[in-house]
Formats: C-alpha cells, sequence, structure tokens
C-alpha cells in the first residue's frame, strides 16, 4: 500500500512539472495581462463591428442628408466630415490604433513583467532548479505569449478589413483615409501580427540583457521605436515605383508618392523650378515635362509582404540572440 502510493505521488508530482503544469502557471502569473489583451481585442472588433454596421450607415444617412450623392468622385462642398462620419472614422480608428500600440505595449510588458521582473526577483532561478530547464522556460515565455498575440491581431486584422473592402465608396465620397497610411497599411495585412511578434521578442531580449524589470521596459520600447521607424523608412523602396510624366503639370496623385520633380530635354531629372506657367522661365531651365514615381494600390501586397519578411528575420534573429545569450549565462543547463 505504501509502495503504490509512493508510485502514485511520484507520477503526479512529475507530471505536474510537464508542459501543460509551466503552461498553467504562466496563464496563472500574467493572468491580468491575458484579460487586459482579451479585453483590448473586444474593444477593437467591437468598434470595428459597430463601424461595419450601425457607424457606415449613420454615416452614409448623414452625407444623403446633405444632398450628396454617391458618384465615383467627391462631390464639392460635400467631401467634409460631419458628426456621423467623424464617430465612423473614430470606430475604425479605434480598431487599427489597437494593432498599432499593441507591439509596444507588447514589449513593455514581456521586457518588465514576463522576463525582467523575474529575473530581478530570482523565480527564473527558482524554476531552473527545479524540472524546467533555462530553454525551456524561455521557449514556453516566447510560444504562449506568440499563440496570443497571432490570434487576437488576426482577428482584429480580417475585421479592419472587412470594414476597409466595404467602405471603399464612402471613404472616396468623403475624400479620408488612403491605403498607404501608416495604421491603415500596418492593420490591412500581415504586418501587424509580424510587428507584435516583433514587440515581444525585443522586450525579451531587452529582459535578458537588463535583468531588471523598469530598465527593460524602457529598452524594449525605445528599440522597438527605432526598429519600427527605420523599417517604416525603407517601406517606399521595397518595391519598384512605377512613373507617370506629364508635359504641362504634375500627374495626378493616384497613390504612395515616392519623389517628384522636373525633367529636362536630355531626359535628366532637375527639382521643380517653380516656374509655375511661366514660358520664359520653363525655357530658361529646359524643362519640358514633370514626373512623379509612386507605388499604385496593386503594390500593397507585394509592400506588405516584403516589409513583413524583414520584420519576422529581425524578429528571429532577435530570439536567436535571446537564446545565445541564456545559454552563456545559464552554461550547461541550457
Amino acid at each position: 500500500m505504501t509502495a503504490a502510493t509512493t508510485i502514485e505521488t511520484s507520477t503526479a508530482v512529475t507530471s505536474s512539472r510537464g508542459p501543460s503544469g509551466l503552461l498553467w502557471a504562466m496563464l496563472r502569473l500574467h493572468r491580468s495581462a491575458l484579460w487586459f489583451w482579451l479585453m483590448l481585442v473586444a474593444v477593437g472588433a467591437g468598434a470595428l463591428l459597430w463601424a461595419y454596421g450601425p457607424g457606415a450607415d449613420a454615416a452614409w444617412a448623414e452625407y444623403h442628408k446633405m444632398g450628396c450623392g454617391s458618384t465615383t468622385a467627391p462631390d464639392l462642398g460635400c467631401d467634409y466630415t460631419g458628426p456621423a462620419y467623424s464617430r465612423y472614422d473614430t470606430g475604425v480608428g479605434v480598431g487599427a490604433g489597437i494593432l498599432g500600440l499593441a507591439p509596444f505595449l507588447t514589449a513593455a510588458w514581456a521586457g518588465a513583467a514576463l522576463i525582467g521582473r523575474e529575473l530581478e526577483s530570482g523565480t527564473a532561478q527558482l524554476a531552473w532548479t527545479q524540472s524546467v530547464s533555462p530553454a525551456r522556460w524561455l521557449a514556453a515565455k516566447l510560444a504562449v505569449p506568440a499563440a496570443l498575440l497571432v490570434s487576437g491581431t488576426l482577428v482584429l486584422t480580417l475585421l479592419h478589413r472587412v470594414v476597409w473592402s466595404a467602405d471603399g465608396p464612402l471613404r472616396l465620397a468623403m475624400g479620408s483615409r488612403s491605403w498607404y497610411e501608416g495604421t491603415t497599411f500596418e492593420a490591412n495585412g500581415t504586418l501587424a501580427t509580424a510587428y507584435a511578434l516583433l514587440g515581444l521578442a525585443v522586450g525579451v531580449l531587452a529582459g535578458l540583457l537588463q535583468r531588471r524589470a523598469l530598465p527593460a521596459l524602457g529598452t524594449a520600447v525605445v528599440a522597438l521605436a527605432v526598429l519600427a521607424y527605420a523599417i517604416g523608412v525603407l517601406r517606399p523602396y521595397l518595391w519598384p515605383v512605377e512613373t507617370l510624366t506629364n508635359k504641362h503639370e504634375y500627374p495626378a496623385y493616384i497613390g504612395m508618392v515616392i519623389d517628384e520633380g522636373a525633367l529636362t530635354s536630355t531626359g535628366a531629372r532637375v527639382p521643380d523650378p517653380i516656374c509655375v506657367d511661366n514660358a520664359k522661365c520653363l525655357a530658361e531651365h529646359d524643362i519640358v515635362g514633370f514626373y512623379r514615381d509612386f507605388h499604385p494600390a496593386s503594390h500593397f501586397w507585394p509592400l506588405q509582404l516584403v516589409e513583413t519578411g524583414i520584420v519576422l528575420a529581425v524578429t528571429a534573429l532577435a530570439v536567436l540572440i535571446a537564446f545565445r545569450l541564456l545559454k552563456r549565462r545559464t552554461g550547461a543547463a541550457v
């Protein structure tokens, strides 16, 4: 009887130290962050669903009430936003804004609470003396939040795309929100999820480097801001541009403009001398036309996927450095 009891107890203890035990311990320890993330996703989803239904209907009703019709171009005098459209646009902005804010919140939380606080308090070192190896501890710290982040951001991204696809005529009538604008561009594709994962990786690495909660929080947020800015600056150059030319004036704005200027008789590109319609001025500067380099809407997915690949590559590099750093500090225990 005693031997059987001992075996059963030993088995129970061993199973509690498995992956499921580590998983549930993490969820219990960070349940406040989990509930906060679920709340953010619910708020963003609710705002986007409202914008898709009642918000868009109210904006259209307001637009028609002003005596404006739904044409293929903004009506003169009708392309200003009323209260209903402003509320609708705010609803869409809340959903996109949460997706834009999620990477920074994740980086701050991962650096401070997920890694930095546990290293500072000694909780991580205590776990490593049990059956949890440092490598498995770090893998769990990355995998569980990553799964929750991917699930939440994908839900909001899909809802944002539904709204974006449905409100094309309304957006065109009001002349607002372009496909290439920062939060809209990121919220409409794979980038929102990629940047959330980058925030997690940067936060974890910052926590391992600083080993204290507050310094890790600051380092993670600043590092992510620098990376996001640098990649954002590169965005227009990640795919070949298209060029429009015109002999008498600049071509129309039909996408993300990258460069513009004047053309000489030799085809050289020069800065615009601002001659306007002064023929003598144009002749003196040998100006025979104007050009614009731009990305049309058809370049959305190429730009989106190339940038996503870069972000995920940086994320993978940060994760690799984190594991190498942990191995160097814990030695053969990893």
